[in-house]
């Protein structure tokens, strides 16, 4: 099916997480993305298992890890190290319209793969590198990951209970965010090219993106001089607004106004808090937080999850059970939105969980499943004008698999 990028070449030459992520979300928009691998070993992600999904006895298994990044892709598993496969790289450059990748700064010019060369064969090429610290400063040389960002940017500063350590995420969600971004700048890009008719460069940072991404909490640094602390689950700046113990589990609670408060405290059989100045208010409930949670938690330590939930609901007051993520596939709505769908490799259903965009109604998810490691060399390099003799010298060479 064409989508709003159908016309569209992305040459992804990244790995692991942030840069994967943009050109699978590229590739679900309907752009053309031919993802390069190392011939032997293919993107790193690809072992970083288990689980596994497995297609047979006589074919490789693939990490759960690539699947979640990799979707739409065509697979070209090239030796960049090579001349040849150097080569290969700049003919399919000058006929592409994006070139995505996450090497070190300096990494690709070696090769005379970066994106300053090939933009002298493409001068409408666009260029997104993804680095962990950007392509200058003094950390610029520096190899960034998730984790380690998580750490550095200020979020796992304010992750975690007041009393524990300090909590990364349980997603690697610098590197989504990271590639959410990119993909954002590269759009950006293709709308000028459409003006102007030449490429531009995206420099997109992990740190940069972490730092940006502390929102409100970093406008609380910014506007009171001090560094927030770690509340757990509760939030810094609105009250009630955290996870609650029942008898049998959890439910988050989100009250996000006075007037949801005052429909709390009928329902928890204390309508007076909504009248009392010491709770009347956020700020107020704020100021006043270790007196009025205990309270509302002893009271939901009365009675069963789900029988809270339903009260909750029928009151208009958001809050929502702790699911795990097998509950959260069985979720009603996440099923009636489809958010998790399976695609066709040969005969091997791959799961996948779908793009949250749609369009008109229609979901954005590609139908192709993510590629085996050089899965479509030979498509591509026959329509590059290579014949089928010079695609087998190559594989004997080791240039390509």
């Amino acid at each position: 099916m064409s989508g709003p990028l159908d016309g569209i070449t992305v040459l992804d030459m990244s790995r692991v997480l942030a840069g994967p992520w943009a050109g699978q979300l590229l590739a679900d928009l309907g752009a053309r993305v031919i993802k390069i691998e190392h011939p032997q070993r293919g993107d790193d992600t690809r072992g970083w298992g288990p689980p596994w999904l497995a297609e047979g006895d006589d074919l490789e298994t693939t990490a759960a890890y690539y699947l979640c990044a990799n979707r739409g892709k065509q697979s070209l598993a090239v030796d960049i190290a090579s001349e040849r496969g150097q080569e290969l790289i700049r003919q399919l450059a000058e006929g592409a319209d994006i070139l995505l990748e996450n090497f070190k700064v300096g990494g690709l010019a070696k090769y005379g793969l970066d994106y300053a060369s090939l933009r002298e064969r493409n001068s409408r090429l666009i260029g997104c590198s993804i680095t962990g610290f950007g392509q200058d400063g003094p950390y610029a040389h520096r190899a960034g990951y998730d984790f380690m960002i998580q750490a550095m940017g200020g979020l796992m500063s304010i992750g975690g209970e007041p009393d524990g350590m300090p909590m990364k995420t349980g997603v690697a969600i610098t590197d989504v965010m990271t590639g959410l971004y990119a993909t954002i700048g590269v759009l950006a890009a293709l709308q000028e090219r459409s003006r102007t008719g030449v490429g531009r460069h995206v420099d997109v940072a992990l740190l940069d993106v972490q730092v940006a991404a502390l929102a409100n909490q970093a406008l609380n640094a910014l506007v009171s001089g001090q560094s927030p602390q770690r509340h757990g689950n509760a939030h810094p700046n609105i009250v009630p607004y955290q996870a609650f113990a029942c008898t049998d589990g959890y439910l988050v609670l989100t009250v996000g106004n006075d007037s949801q408060f005052a429909r709390l405290a009928r329902l928890l059989g204390h309508p007076e808090w909504s009248a009392d100045p010491a709770y009347a208010t956020n700020a107020a409930r704020v100021g006043n937080r270790e007196v009025l949670v205990p309270m509302i938690q002893a009271i939901f330590r009365t009675r069963e999850r789900d029988d809270w939930l339903a009260e909750l609901e029928a009151s208009g007051i958001p809050a929502g059970p702790i699911n795990t993520l097998t509950e959260v596939f069985d979720d009603p709505q996440v099923r009636h939105r489809g958010m998790q769908c399976t695609l066709k490799r040969g005969e091997l259903d791959v799961p996948q969980v779908a793009n949250p965009l749609r369009f008109d109604g229609e979901t954005a998810t590609s139908e192709v499943a993510p590629p085996r490691l050089g899965q479509d060399s030979d498509t591509i390099l026959a329509e590059m004008g290579l014949t089928s003799d010079d695609i087998a010298r190559l594989r004997r060479e080791g240039v390509v698999r």
